[in-house]
This record gives C-alpha cells, sequence and structure tokens, in this order.
C-alpha cells in the first residue's frame, strides 16, 4: 500500500492460519487502515475516469486553460419528474401548464429520485452536486424530503433543496431533524428563489419592488441560522432572482442589501421563453448578459472577473468567486493577473478531479497527501494567497474581517424556440446553417446543468428538460397522479 511516497507493507493472513482474538483485533485494523487509505487516496480512479469522459466529450470551443468541467467537476445536477406542482404563480414559470395537475407523492418522489441518482453516478461518478427541485420542494411531507436527501447523499450526491423560501421554521426543523430531535447530516445546502415575479407568498402575495421583499430574504436566512447556533447543523444557501425588463434596474439593490444576510451564493437569470406560455408577460429579450451583469457589478461596487475560470460556455454561465472583507469584495482570481492564471494551471495539474466529501476530514487527508507528492505547489500558493491579501487590504484586513465567502452567477438559459431544433440536430450530429440556432447547439454540447433519464440512457441538459421533455413529463404525471378530487355525496 502506497501512502503518498511511502510504501506500507501490511501483512496477509497465511492460508489455513487460524487467528486468535488479537489476531483477529490485528487483521480487523489492518482492513480499517486499508479501507482509510483508499478512501483518502488524493485521486479516487472512479472520479478521474469520469472526469476524463466528461472532458472528452466537450465541445472544442470551450476546452480552455480556464474550463472546470472535466478537471475539476462532471457539472451541477437535478433531478426531474419528481413534484412538478409549485404553490405560486409566477411569471415567468419554466414549468409547463400542466405542472400544477399532479399530485405530491413522497413514494413517487423517493423511487424516481433513487433510479436517477443510481444513473448519475453509473454517468457522471461517485461524487457530484445537485439540485432536488422540480416545483417546490416544500410540499414533500417534511419525512419524505429528509428520506430522498438521505437517499442521494447515499449514492455520493451533495443535496441542494430547491424552494420558493416561503417555508415555516417548524417545516425546517421536521426535515433536519429525526425524531429525537437530532440533526441528521452535518450541513445542508438550499437554493432558494426570491423575486417579484413570484405571487404567492405569505405576506406578500403581489409584491411591487424587490425591496418588498428583503424581510422575507432575511426570514429565511435567520430561520437557518438559529437553525444552526441550536443543533450545529451548517448551511450553504444560495439566492436565485429571474431578471426581467422590469426588475432588472433592482439587481444592484439586491446585491447590496443582502451581502450581509449570509447567503453563499447569489444567482441571476435573465428570463427566458420557456415553459407556460401564458405567463409570459414582457419582452424578455430586451435584457443582455451585459446588462445584468452590469448590474452585479454596480451592487457590489467593483469589476467581477470571470474569465480565469469558466463553467460549460460563457454564453450560458458566468461566476465570479470570491469573499467580502469587511466591505470589499476580493476575487479569488483576476484573469488579468497573469500570475493568478499560472497558480490556476498549477493548481488544476496537482488537483485533478472533485473533492466532494461528506467527511471533511477526508478531503483534508486527500489535500495533504498531494501537497506531499507535489511540494511545488507550496511556493504557488503561497504567491496566490499574498496577491490575494493585497487585494483584500493587507494582511491585517483579513485578520479584523469579518470574512464571508460569497460567488455571483449568472445563468442564462435559451427560448424554447431555438432549443427545439439545435436538440434535433445535436442528436443526429448535423450543424445548422441558422448563426442563432448554431450557437444554441454548441451551448447545449457544452451544458453544465444536467438532468438524468435512466429509462431512455440519456444525460438532459436543464433547457432541453424545460423546453421539450417537461411538458410531456407532466401529462403522463397528470394520470400516474391526479389530484384528489371530492366525491360526489351519494343521494340518500
Amino acid at each position: 500500500m502506497r501512502f503518498g511516497g511511502v510504501v506500507l507493507l501490511l501483512p496477509r493472513a497465511e492460508p489455513g492460519y487460524c487467528a486468535n482474538r488479537s489476531d483477529t483485533n490485528i487483521m480487523s485494523l489492518i482492513t480499517r487502515v486499508r479501507d482509510w487509505e483508499r478512501r483518502t487516496r488524493p485521486t479516487d480512479p472512479a472520479i478521474a475516469a469520469a472526469m476524463d469522459r466528461r472532458w472528452e466529450g466537450l465541445p472544442e470551443h470551450v476546452k480552455t486553460p480556464a474550463q472546470l468541467l472535466g478537471r475539476r467537476t462532471t457539472g451541477c445536477e437535478g433531478t426531474h419528474g419528481v413534484f412538478p406542482a409549485c404553490d405560486f404563480a409566477c411569471k415567468p414559470c419554466y414549468h409547463s401548464a400542466d405542472a400544477n395537475k399532479v399530485r405530491v407523492d413522497g413514494e413517487h418522489t423517493k423511487t424516481e429520485v433513487a433510479k436517477q441518482m443510481d444513473f448519475l453516478h453509473e454517468q457522471r461518478g461517485p461524487q457530484s452536486h445537485v439540485q432536488l427541485i422540480g416545483g417546490e420542494v416544500s410540499l414533500l411531507e417534511a419525512e419524505d424530503h429528509a428520506a430522498t436527501i438521505d437517499l442521494m447523499r447515499a449514492r455520493g450526491r451533495v443535496p441542494m433543496s430547491f424552494s420558493h423560501g416561503d417555508v415555516s421554521d417548524q417545516y425546517l426543523r421536521d426535515v433536519a431533524l429525526d425524531s429525537d430531535g437530532k440533526k441528521r447530516w452535518a450541513d445542508w445546502s438550499w437554493a432558494v428563489h426570491f423575486d417579484r415575479t413570484m405571487f404567492g407568498r405569505e405576506g406578500a402575495k403581489k409584491p411591487q419592488s424587490e425591496r418588498e421583499l428583503q424581510p422575507f430574504r432575511k426570514k429565511f436566512m435567520d430561520m437557518v441560522e438559529k437553525l444552526r447556533e441550536e443543533t450545529g447543523l451548517r448551511h450553504y444557501v444560495a439566492h436565485n432572482m429571474t431578471v426581467t425588463p422590469d426588475n432588472v434596474a433592482e439587481v444592484a439593490e439586491v446585491v447590496r442589501d443582502s451581502k450581509d444576510l449570509g447567503f453563499r451564493m447569489m444567482s441571476f437569470q435573465p428570463a427566458a421563453y420557456v415553459g407556460n406560455e401564458q405567463r409570459w408577460t414582457s419582452d424578455f429579450r430586451e435584457v443582455t448578459d451585459d446588462s445584468v451583469w452590469a448590474e452585479i457589478e454596480d451592487g457590489v461596487g467593483t469589476r467581477l472577473p470571470y474569465k480565469a475560470l469558466q463553467f460549460g460556455d460563457f454564453r450560458c454561465n458566468r461566476v465570479s468567486w470570491g469573499a467580502w472583507v469587511d466591505d470589499s469584495y476580493v476575487p479569488v482570481l483576476d484573469e488579468d493577473d497573469a500570475d493568478d492564471l499560472h497558480a490556476r494551471d498549477e493548481f488544476f495539474r496537482v488537483f485533478k478531479g472533485n473533492y466532494i466529501s461528506q467527511d471533511r476530514s477526508v478531503i483534508r487527508w486527500r489535500v495533504a497527501r498531494l501537497v506531499l507528492r507535489n511540494p511545488g505547489i507550496l511556493p504557488v500558493a503561497f504567491g496566490w494567497f499574498r496577491r490575494f491579501a493585497k487585494r483584500a487590504g493587507g494582511l491585517r484586513a483579513l485578520r479584523s474581517g469579518p470574512v464571508h465567502p460569497m460567488t455571483y452567477v449568472m445563468h442564462n438559459f435559451m427560448d424554447a424556440r431555438v432549443v427545439a431544433p439545435a436538440w434535433e440536430l445535436n442528436k443526429v450530429g448535423e450543424v445548422s446553417d441558422d448563426v442563432e440556432i448554431r450557437a444554441a447547439q454548441e451551448r447545449l454540447a457544452a451544458c453544465a446543468y444536467t438532468m438524468g433519464h435512466p429509462e431512455s440512457n440519456e444525460l438532459i441538459p436543464a433547457c432541453v428538460q424545460h423546453s421539450i421533455l417537461d411538458p410531456n413529463e407532466n401529462r403522463e404525471l397528470v394520470s400516474l397522479l391526479p389530484m384528489p378530487t371530492r366525491r360526489k355525496p351519494q343521494p340518500v
């Protein structure tokens, strides 16, 4: 057995050897050491194989030095066809018109999620982040919600529950804690959606401004923080917001007012013509990528570099990783700094594959073993830290803090009218002469957000799922899981 650069020779029992209790304990210890050595290997062979498959499957135009897919991650994953119903009436809404005709059923959710997670484990490797998403996750009974998270975690997934955030403190506790009041997991991730295109929130049924929703953003974060203080349950919460011509000018204000609430990510999605056509209310295409990103930068108060690290296609995703140091936002990498780019390239070279684990000690040991094998990474890391500290205002600023990690994201979904023909052409290996459809083909081939379809043995991009597959799936679910109806009283 090799640990770092050292070979450990562990004894094996000879055939026919009869072990006493002491020998049995020794062999049990050896077995545990071997298992620990395997779990803490710097690069898991199954993960490395999944990364290689992901990289090979990417189109050439995104195989850049900045690309994360196939090097640090296989991408994000999501569930589908499990609980499409929602108790809000958002405009726009990406779900099909039949979504609210489907009954929320815990057994169906658990069965289908298990199938999808098994398939994703097989296709995308043993570890990944995945969203438990459909309609509104809090419509699941708390025990079904918790059981679904358990089965996702058992398949190497790190689940994130996707919600409109209009949930009670009691519901959070019922999901997070078992019958004895003990936390079920060490941490729990949420993606919560707040914006004024959403109708139905208790206390703000039809909000007229984003500022009106600020108390509700704070309320959710106060609930998860209170849960952490009382139980030790760590949380990671991502904030999502749909951007339309009506609220684009309010994005900067939302960013400024939310920076101290405790969110770890703020994600903004320019509205697309997808889903229920009856809920398309304005000319969404008035909002451009650059206009949304400029609003985010205005709210942060600085330029947000996003080209040093690429997640799929830049036309789909812009991401800037960094941290708030007191009142200044400090990006992790600057694409205009050659030393930062060198550090990025060295990091990719040494730390191949993801380091997702439900056991943080495993991650620490993997990193330690990699550093032992590649000690040259230490001066590179030290140089990067010096630059980061300088951007933050020096070591004194980092020490005095507070320091709060934050990621700013823009996800740009495509309109259904271009997704449908682009997907059909991709399936047969043809390239469109139409510039817009060809661009959609390229973006779909580089998609970073995927749904698993074990029944057809396909990995489906999210835009395809919402544009093409959701309507048919939901029509089938209406028959499988019809909403309960009242029986007519029988005549006496």
